[in-house]
C-alpha cells in the first residue's frame, strides 16, 4: 500500500507575505522548526511530495534534490495544507489509510486523502493551487487543526511551540560548565556540543524551556529567558536580553533586547535596539539601534496592512514583519504592525510608512525603488561573507520576486 503525503500551498498564502516571498508557507519556522518539518514528523515513514507556487518550483527542486516537487505520481495520497501548525498527533486525525475524504476545519479544506482518477485529475489541472472544491461528492471529515492565518498567528504561537518541539526532541543534558553562569531550573536547560557560554549569564528557565544548539556561542552578561531556542553556529552578543517565546535561527548574531520574536537563519540584529513581536525572514541585517514598538499608546488592538487592505490583527502586541534580504540602517523607528518587503533598505530620521513594498530604498523622508542591481550585489556579498555563493537559481528567483512586487511599488512609491 502506497505511504505517500503531499504538503501543498493554497492561496491563502498572500496573508504570509511577505514572509513568503522566497519560500513556500510551510518553510516558515514557529518554535525550533518549520511547519513542514513538524508535519513530516507525524509522517516518519512517508515519502513527502512538495507542492508550491510554479516559480518557487525550481529554488525548492534545488534545495530538496531528492523531493518530488509538484509531481503527484501515486495510487494514493494525502494531501496535507502546509499552514497548519501541529500542536498534536496530526496523523491520528488526518489518516493515510482509508476511503477517498475532504478534511475540513471551520468550513477550510485542510486536507484531502485521494486516490486513483482523483489524484490524476489534480495532477492534469492548469491551476496554480490544487482544487479541492471540485471533488464535491465526496465525503468530509471534521477535524480539529490549528491553521495560521497570518504572520502574528506564528508570533503568538511561538512559547507553546517551543515548548511542544522540545518535549519530543533528543534532549542533551550537558552541564554549564563555565564558572559564574546562572542556571535557574537547570532540569530545562539542554545544551549541544561545543556551545560557549562566558561569564556573567544568567539562563532562567523558570518559565520555560532554553535550547542552546550545536556551536553557539554565548558572550558575557547575557541574560536567556525561557521558553528560548537558539539555532547552531549562532552568537548572542554581551549584554543581550532574550526574553521568552523567542526563536533564533542557525547562523544568526544577536544582541540588544528581543522579545517574542522569530528570526530565521543568517539574519543579524547585532546592536542595541528593541524588536518585540516580530518576525524577520532570512539574510535581513537590522542597523545599531532600531527599534520596533509591539504595543499601542493607548493599548488597543493593532491593525495591519495586508495585500492593500486593513486587517484587524485582534492583538494588542504586534511588532515589526521583515521579508528577506531586507536591511535597516542605524537609529532606524518602527511604528506597531510595520510591515517591510523584501530585499528593501530602509534608512532616515523618523517612522516610515507602515507598509513598505517590497525592494523599497529609503524612510519617511525619501522613497524609491531599490533596483534589482542594487538588491542583488548587496545579497550576493552578504553570502559570500557566509561563504555562501548564489545560484543561478536563486539569482532567477530574486528577479522573479522583483517583477512580481513592481504592481505595489507603482502603489506604494508614488
Amino acid at each position: 500500500m502506497s505511504n505517500i503525503i503531499c504538503i501543498y500551498e493554497d492561496q491563502n498564502y498572500k496573508n504570509l507575505l511577505p514572509l513568503v516571498y522566497f519560500r513556500p508557507v510551510y518553510d516558515l519556522k514557529c518554535g525550533v522548526s518549520t511547519l513542514r518539518e513538524k508535519i513530516e514528523k507525524q509522517y516518519k515513514k512517508a515519502e513527502v511530495i512538495l507542492n508550491c507556487r510554479k516559480y518557487l518550483e525550481n529554488s525548492l527542486t534545488e534545495k530538496f534534490p531528492d523531493r518530488r516537487v509538484n509531481q503527484f505520481d501515486g495510487e494514493k495520497i494525502l494531501f496535507i495544507n502546509g499552514r497548519i501548525l501541529v500542536d498534536g498527533p496530526l496523523r491520528k486525525v488526518m489518516t493515510i489509510d482509508g476511503d477517498d475524504a475532504l478534511f475540513i476545519t471551520d468550513n477550510e479544506v485542510v486536507g484531502a486523502r485521494l486516490s486513483g482518477d482523483n489524484i490524476r485529475v489534480l495532477a492534469n489541472a492548469e491551476d496554480e493551487f490544487l482544487q479541492f472544491a471540485q471533488f464535491k461528492k465526496l465525503p468530509k471529515i471534521e477535524v480539529t487543526v490549528k491553521v495560521i492565518g497570518y504572520p502574528w498567528d506564528l508570533v503568538n504561537n511561538n512559547g507553546e511551540m517551543i515548548t511542544e518541539d522540545i518535549k519530543w526532541m533528543r534532549k542533551p543534558t550537558r552541564p554549564v560548565k563555565t564558572r559564574g553562569v546562572h542556571c535557574l531550573k537547570q532540569s530545562k536547560i539542554y545544551l549541544e556540543r561545543n556551545v560557549e557560554i562566558k561569564p556573567n549569564v544568567v539562563l532562567d528557565a523558570e518559565k520555560g524551556p532554553i535550547y542552546i544548539s550545536e556551536g553557539v556561542t554565548i558572550y558575557p552578561n547575557v541574560y536567556i529567558q525561557g521558553p528560548v531556542f537558539i539555532g547552531a553556529n549562532s552568537v548572542i552578543k554581551a549584554n543581550a536580553a532574550i526574553y521568552h517565546d523567542t526563536t533564533i535561527g542557525e547562523m544568526c548574531k544577536v544582541g540588544g533586547e528581543i522579545e517574542n520574536s522569530i528570526i530565521h537563519s543568517y539574519s543579524n540584529k547585532q546592536h542595541e535596539g528593541f524588536l518585540g513581536h516580530a518576525y524577520l525572514g532570512s539574510w535581513i541585517n537590522i542597523g545599531a539601534s532600531t527599534n520596533n514598538s509591539d504595543l499601542k499608546n493607548n493599548y488597543g488592538n493593532i491593525t495591519v496592512l495586508l495585500n492593500g487592505e486593513k486587517v484587524d490583527t485582534g492583538s494588542q502586541f504586534v511588532g515589526l514583519m521583515m521579508g528577506d534580504h531586507s536591511k535597516t540602517a542605524i537609529n532606524t523607528m518602527f511604528n506597531t504592525g510595520t510591515v517591510v518587503g523584501a530585499a528593501c533598505n530602509v534608512f532616515g530620521a523618523g517612522f516610515p510608512k507602515r507598509y513598505l513594498p517590497s525592494f523599497a530604498f529609503g524612510g519617511c523622508d525619501l522613497m524609491r525603488t531599490n533596483t534589482l542591481k542594487q538588491a542583488l550585489e548587496v545579497a550576493e556579498i552578504v553570502m559570500q561573507r557566509r561563504k555562501i555563493k548564489m545560484s543561478d537559481v536563486q539569482k532567477e528567483l530574486f528577479e522573479k520576486v522583483f517583477e512580481l512586487t513592481s504592481d505595489e511599488r507603482k502603489k506604494f512609491l508614488k
